[in-house]
């Protein structure tokens, strides 16, 4: 704050302050100029990551700094974080949802898909992901689609791989399930390409990234409709969205998908047509909108 009084202050017309799980504070200093981006709002998300007393601290905190931020502008990167912040009490008027672009490889090989069915789930390894009901939905896949395989991407947190793991174990799909660690780029688009269906069953997101990067290489998606999910799969068009929580319908409608070649076929299109169509500098022509708004009043 005290070097931005003493060196911007006068040569700065507008501050983004990037709110995730909290932001920047930029309200105090500069209240005219600042402009909040907003990724996603926590609210329940902190009681399934955090102990009680420490998740109501937090939950406490949340809402007194959206308080200090009730007048500024805000971006948000999806409906569902429009709607969010709606019910934290701010304006409609003052939210601009700005649409999300894609960052593809530069250098991306075609590849072939796998010549039997193979689910992904890409994403930290964390249980508000979800990875552990892929791998239950993943079980009850393997019993109606024998020779199923499963590829698990993503980083270990906290030693929740040992657990993912026991659980494969327990359900006697082992041989079927393979973790790959966190993968480059490269490597992920080769995975995304290579495999048929995307599984996406995480409670909450700001905006589901991996969804439209596996739509780019014609792999549909199957998930949980839940915040920032429910914003990159556009259910029945792209691909399908299940009530949040409930590994059953997550297989039974990848099975679905995958019996059903007429439809696949149909969401590999959209999807791939959707996710080109994302542009980054859409993104930008629309928050520029928004910024100069503010640097107007300012």
């Amino acid at each position: 704050m005290v070097y931005y009084v003493f060196r911007f202050r006068r040569s700065t017309d507008v501050i983004i302050d990037e709110v995730h799980w909290y932001p920047f504070f930029s309200i105090l200093y500069a209240p005219k100029k600042t402009v909040l981006l907003v990724c996603e709002v926590a609210n329940r998300l902190l009681f399934r990551l955090l102990p009680y007393p420490a998740a109501l601290l937090a939950r406490l905190i949340e809402k007194l700094y959206f308080l200090l931020y009730h007048n500024a502008s805000v971006l948000a990167i999806s409906d569902s974080t429009r709607d969010a912040l709606l019910a934290e009490g701010f304006g409609s008027g003052q939210i601009t949802v700005i649409p999300m672009g894609l960052s593809l490889p530069k250098r991306i090989k075609r590849y072939p898909k796998s010549s039997q069915l193979t689910i992904i789930i890409i994403g930290r390894l964390h249980a508000f992901k979800g990875t552990a009901d892929a791998i239950d939905a993943f079980a009850a896949i393997h019993a109606r689609v024998p020779g199923a395989i499963l590829w698990v991407v993503g980083g270990d947190s906290e030693g929740y791989q040992s657990d993912l793991e026991r659980r494969v174990g327990e359900l006697g799909v082992s041989g079927n399930v393979t973790f790959f660690g966190r993968v480059s780029e490269e490597k992920k688009f080769e995975l995304l390409a290579r495999s048929h269906i995307l599984l996406m069953p995480s409670v909450h997101e700001g905006w589901g990234l991996v969804v439209a990067e596996a739509a780019s290489q014609e792999t549909p998606a199957v998930g949980y409709r839940t915040a920032g999910v429910q914003d990159v799969i556009v259910d029945g068009k792209t691909g399908i969205l299940v009530p949040a929580c409930n590994p059953k319908p997550l297989a039974a409608q990848t099975v679905k998908l995958w019996e059903d070649k007429r439809l696949y076929k149909k969401f590999q299109e959209a999807g791939k047509k959707r996710a080109a169509a994302m542009s980054w500098d859409d993104t930008a022509r629309a928050a520029l909108t928004a910024i100069k708004k503010v640097n107007e009043k300012a």
